[in-house]
């Protein structure tokens, strides 16, 4: 097919499709939970990497559904939190139901499901400026049917834009899963070397014989440079130094406390989160193994706030293996990191390219007629 610049329209986001608000049950019954219908929240959306959503961390019962004003979202349904935080967006890969925090597009014949979902992504500082609210913020399903956004009006033009997208996000979540996959191998060869197979022969002793737990610390007054700052979500900024520049096994000190990471490049760690200085030779793989297979929340030593301490991590009761078997283990797994890494490096330099495209994309500023996929 021989794609040619098609005439772009403005127009309101209700063009495009129905917007739906979602609900929540008239009461938390539980009678209302542990159903078979998918029931998305924003929290859900905001742990989520993908585009197509399927499940959300509950499904809600028929007699829920029915006990509130929500309705059943078809599959290819746009997905848009409108209630702080405002601007996540996923697709409905299946018929699912979205609570209170959502206003989601039924795209009609007039636009392309994925090119909405770029779209949104696209207007999302935009429409989140419209919000209003004294104890939240939220965008009023009014708001959001009046948004303003310029569209190719042939449709087949939209699907090309959004293909290259597409691409770039396809390659993104095949590296993760790739990732995924590769880290799920680490864990399984530390489990056969450490716990079911280990050395009678080794020492016992706790994980402060093998690490230094050290107290992240504040960013806020830092510029901004190369260096990635890690809280308990993950990545949320670069910096211009970095805190700690050896190989460190992070770990939650409030907040989630079971997502543990390992790093192996300059980083700043935040003060709600702890980074570990090694003791021993080869040791930084197995500690966070150790640590990752450890249900961290579980030992949480808060009320309000979940939190973590240094006396536990301390105390916590550790095989320490041989320095040969360490050896060994590093040996295994180093490839397996090393593959995890330059994905990331891609998938990194990918998302950059993304979100230059994207606007330059939506503004009909790049033509993609003759982009070949």
């Amino acid at each position: 097919m021989v794609y040619r610049m098609t005439e772009w329209i403005e127009c309101t986001l209700d063009k495009l499709g129905e917007i739906v608000g979602g609900a929540t049950p008239s009461t938390k019954c539980e009678d209302y939970y542990g159903g078979s219908i998918p029931w998305i929240t924003p929290k859900d959306l905001s742990s989520f990497k993908g585009r197509y959503i399927t499940s959300g961390e509950r499904n809600i019962t028929e007699k829920g559904l029915a006990s509130c004003s929500a309705q059943m979202m078809p599959k290819d349904a746009v997905l848009f939190t409108s209630r702080a935080p405002i601007g996540y967006v996923a697709i409905a890969s299946q018929s699912v139901c979205t609570n209170q925090g959502f206003k989601s597009i039924v795209v009609n014949e007039k636009a392309d499901p994925l090119f909405v979902y770029y779209l949104l992504k696209y207007n999302k500082d935009a429409i989140e400026a419209m919000g209003s609210g004294t104890t939240f913020k939220e965008v009023s399903g009014k708001t959001m049917r009046a948004v303003k956004v310029r569209i190719p009006l042939d449709v087949s033009y939209q699907k090309r834009i959004a293909a290259v997208l597409d691409s770039l996000d396809t390659k993104i979540e095949n590296n993760e899963r790739i990732n995924d996959n590769l880290q799920q191998q680490a864990q399984a060869i530390y489990s056969s070397m450490f716990i079911d197979n280990p050395d009678p022969a080794w020492s016992h002793g706790h994980l402060s014989d093998l690490i230094t737990v050290k107290y992240g610390k504040d960013h806020k007054k830092l510029a901004d440079g190369i260096y990635p700052v890690y809280g308990s979500g993950g990545i949320m900024r670069y910096v211009e130094r970095p805190l700690y520049n050896k190989e460190s096994v992070l770990i939650p000190r409030k907040g989630t406390l079971n997502n543990v990471m390992y790093v192996n490049q300059p980083f700043w760690s935040v003060d709600t989160m702890f980074y570990t200085e090694m003791k021993l030779p080869n040791v930084a793989k197995f500690v966070y193994h150790f640590v990752k297979a450890k249900d961290l929340a579980s030992m949480n030593a808060g009320s309000a706030v979940p939190s973590m301490t240094t006396d536990i991590l301390n105390a916590m009761e550790v095989v320490i293996p041989s320095a040969s078997a360490l050896e060994e283990f590093e040996s295994l797994v180093a490839p397996m990191y090393e593959a995890m890494e330059a994905n990331d490096v891609q998938s990194k330099a990918l998302s950059q390219i993304r979100d230059t495209l994207l606007p330059k994309l939506m503004s009909g500023e790049i033509d993609v007629s003759d982009v070949q996929l």
